[in-house]
């Protein structure tokens, strides 16, 4: 075969081989094939990986913007986009940073720290693939490459080039930012196509310069230390990311920007540099004596490097020694239990009874694996420190002390990095002695459970060193340090237990490749999970961090309701749990119903009580609709029931017993809030709603408790019923229910959750609870100041 034939045929495998491992993670959609009659499982990821991807390239997009009008307003000494707000903090304009870089061509400074920033974007797209886990891998596939039938230098020339072609996260590093630049030049709608091919340039180099260190570290080190180098390259990778992340925040103006100034003038002559320099050209000369200069360097740097991994390869691609080898002394038998000190003996028999074998396992699968233990221990405080540090929101940690949540911030981002890279990876990491856990006496969702239980145990370790060091640099005790302590203390459980449920649905047990067992988009879309829980720490009203609360420990119910319903199948390609209804279908479908409202009242002029009473009974029954849809076609079990089956004795008299109670707590709640400052609120919301009392009484007497409750008893409590006793169900259903309606009303209606719970417990179908639901809001409206 020619050279060009075979150098394609290799990026071909590559790219076909990276196109496989997406199907086999099921990140886009595939329905696997039947078998004894089963119904295959149906992968619908590639939305989830769809949206993901979108939300990706956006926030990457933006992040570059901000760098350029950061850096225009921060480094041009004429620009005029700085200015002083009204206490007395300096801000900046990014219109008018926008407006200047449309008028001019960039400055000299703006140019000294843009270069500075493709630069590191550069060493990104070559550091990052070293951190993966290819290195690693005991086979390398140089050693059976060379056995073709092709010349040695083909085989070079093609690993560097299909490596540049399949190099997907240098493309993600690197266009962003070139396409940002190219708009901002001139470009407009060609900045894309600008983007790709400055990518496409300077992605052989990076390629060029992975390949030797690959190359070099696997003929000059065993695979154990390859495994410390992995390590090494995810250590510095992640500090440059975050630097080129502060270089876009308007507050981290000192060091970063201090280096852009002091940036060197002769890397603008580099191939970053100058391919910065041709997209900014402005006439054909310009740009050809750049396009000329760079087309040259790449040349002879990638003939260079050819050279030198043709020397690194000079005596054949096998190492001469072993690759796993044993330096220093040979290794001795552990001690024997009844040899070692009597503390030591102490302190071995106090951890086997306070911990499981399951628990024992996983921390001594943590003290031998070092790079678990360096991702798991090292890397949280690595990637949080990063942020703080490169944001310009921490100079000393006696600044703790002053910011109270700034500091429960950083105590749960800790917690939650370290849940994400140790409970996350649970089944992960059994890697293919998954099915042994078939074969214990026990279920494997119980060894899922003491998992969880240790690592949300030892992950407040770090969430209370921090806590403690604001704390001991706090001058004064505030009720608010309190508040958020316990915030964190409330959501590393809840966080632990949605990384083990999600790490369930990402775990790939049939993955060939090691490095596709863990999907992605569930990481993505756990990060997502925990901002929006941090988001309840910086709020300062009580009732959103309540409802946040509610809401996440409800999500993570419903998350190990799925998990464990898929764990008997896990093994299996073509079998999957049978329909049922569950939690997350009671949570979807109330999302679905709040927004679709929100969407129906966008159509008219004037939201009032007529308005909101047609917007909640479409949304309603929308929702309905399509759930006992879903549900038909799926043959789902469980599906509410509001007359088939019922038992009219049964209903009518729970009904009667509950809503006396319902009635009589929100009566009695109305009656001690009179003489408060509620009732002054109560008083002026009343009176800012519009329209006649028969609206009113047929959104609350006859739309709410038809919607209402089939969505948060037929589902949000019927699921909860699967998985948890009757009582804890009630409450955790009744406080769903509640922290959905306005602050004020939350106490009355968590009681009328659990009394239309505690009916449909009885019932089994949803006649009673709407019964109690439209005797409470009726005695109810009895006492609402109508004006």
């Amino acid at each position: 075969m020619s050279a060009v034939r075979t150098i394609w045929l290799m990026t071909r495998m590559r790219l076909t081989r990276q196109r496989n491992l997406l199907f086999n993670s099921g990140i886009f959609f595939k329905k696997k094939k039947p078998r004894d009659g089963i119904a295959g499982k149906r992968s619908n990821l590639w939305i989830l990986t769809a949206l993901m991807t979108l939300l990706m390239a956006f926030s990457f997009t933006t992040m570059s913007n901000n760098v350029v009008l950061n850096m225009q307003c921060q480094l041009d000494p004429a620009s005029a986009c700085r200015y002083v707000d009204k206490e007395g903090n300096q801000q900046i304009d990014q219109h008018a940073a926008f407006d200047e870089l449309a008028t001019a061509p960039f400055s000299a400074p703006l140019m000294h720290g843009l270069t500075m920033e493709v630069t590191i974007l550069f060493l990104i797209a070559v550091v990052m693939p070293l951190g993966n886990k290819e290195i690693t891998q005991p086979d390398w596939d140089l050693e059976w490459l060379v056995t073709m039938p092709v010349e040695r230098a083909t085989l070079l020339w093609g690993r560097v080039l299909e490596r540049s072609a399949s190099n997907f996260l240098g493309y993600f590093a690197l266009m962003p930012a070139f396409g940002v630049i190219a708009w901002h030049s001139g470009h407009t709608w060609t900045a894309l196509p600008v983007a790709l091919l400055a990518a496409a340039v300077l992605l052989p180099l990076a390629a060029m310069l992975y390949t030797l260190a690959d190359t070099g570290l696997r003929m000059w080190l065993p695979a154990s230390q390859l495994r410390n180098m992995q390590a090494v390259a995810g250590l510095v990778n992640l500090p440059l990311i975050y630097f080129v992340m502060a270089l876009g925040m308007p507050q981290a103006s000192g060091f970063a920007m201090d280096w852009a100034r002091g940036f060197p003038t002769w890397v603008g002559w580099t191939p970053p540099g100058l391919v910065l320099q041709a997209i900014q050209a402005q006439d054909l000369a310009q740009f050809a004596a750049r396009a000329a200069l760079l087309l040259a360097q790449v040349i002879l740097l990638m003939w260079g490097g050819m050279a030198l991994l043709r020397h690194q390869l000079r005596h054949g691609v096998v190492n001469s020694g072993a690759r796993e080898t044993v330096r220093g002394k040979q290794q001795t038998a552990a001690p024997r239990a009844d040899a070692l000190p009597v503390p030591a003996r102490g302190l071995r028999a106090l951890l086997a009874a306070l911990l499981s074998p399951i628990k024992r396992r996983e921390l001594r699968l943590l003290s031998r694996d070092r790079n678990f233990m360096f991702q798991t221990l090292l890397l949280p405080v690595i990637i949080i420190g990063s942020q703080m540090v490169f944001n310009g929101k921490l100079n000393s940690l006696a600044e703790l002390g002053e910011h109270h949540t700034l500091a429960a911030a950083i105590a749960f981002g800790l917690g939650v990095y370290m849940l994400m890279l140790s409970a996350f990876q649970t089944l992960n990491n059994e890697g293919q002695v998954l099915w042994l856990l078939y074969t214990v006496p026990r279920s494997i969702e119980s060894v899922l459970k003491e998992k969880a239980q240790l690592w949300g145990t030892l992950t407040l370790i770090y969430p209370a060193a921090v806590l403690g060091i604001a704390a001991w640099y706090s001058t004064e005790f505030e009720w608010d340090m309190l508040v958020l302590a316990l915030s964190v203390a409330a959501g590393i459980p809840i966080y632990s237990m949605i990384a083990v449920s999600l790490g369930v649905f990402a775990c790939d047990p049939q993955a060939v490749d090691v490095r596709t067992r863990v999907r992605p988009t569930y990481v993505y879309l756990y990060m997502l999970l925990a901002s929006f829980y941090t988001w309840s720490i910086y709020t300062s009203v009580w009732s959103q961090k309540l409802v946040v609360l509610v809401l996440t420990a409800s999500m993570a119910l419903a998350l190990w309701q799925k998990a464990r319903d898929s764990l008997p199948y896990l093994l299996d390609p073509a079998a999957a749990p049978p329909a049922r209804v569950s939690t997350a279908d009671g949570l979807i479908a109330a999302t679905a119903f709040f927004i679709l409202q929100a969407l129906v009242l966008m159509f008219f002029d004037k939201v009032s009580t007529q308005a909101i009473t047609i917007a909640f009974g479409i949304a309603g029954l929308t929702v309905y609709g399509l759930m006992r849809l879903v549900y038909w076609r799926s043959k789902a079990a469980g599906v509410p029931a509001m007359l088939r089956g019922v038992d009219w004795a049964v209903s009518l008299r729970s009904a009667a017993i509950a809503a006396l109670v319902a009635c009589a707590a929100g009566v009695g709640y109305m009656a001690a809030i009179q003489h408060t400052a509620m009732w002054a609120e109560i008083q002026k919301a009343a009176a800012a709603t519009s329209g006649s009392r028969l609206w009113i009484l047929a959104l609350s007497v006859v739309a709410a408790p038809l919607c209402e409750e089939f969505i948060f008893r037929g589902l949000i409590y019927g699921g909860l019923r699967r998985s948890m006793r009757a009582l804890p169900a009630m409450v955790m259903s009744a406080a769903i229910f509640a922290v959905v309606h306005p602050p004020l009303s939350m106490l009355p209606v968590f009681v009328l959750g659990l009394c239309s719970a505690w009916t449909y417990e009885r019932s089994k179908t949803l006649l009673a609870p709407m019964l109690v639901h439209a005797a409470y809001n009726a005695v109810i409206l009895g006492f609402r100041p109508w004006q």
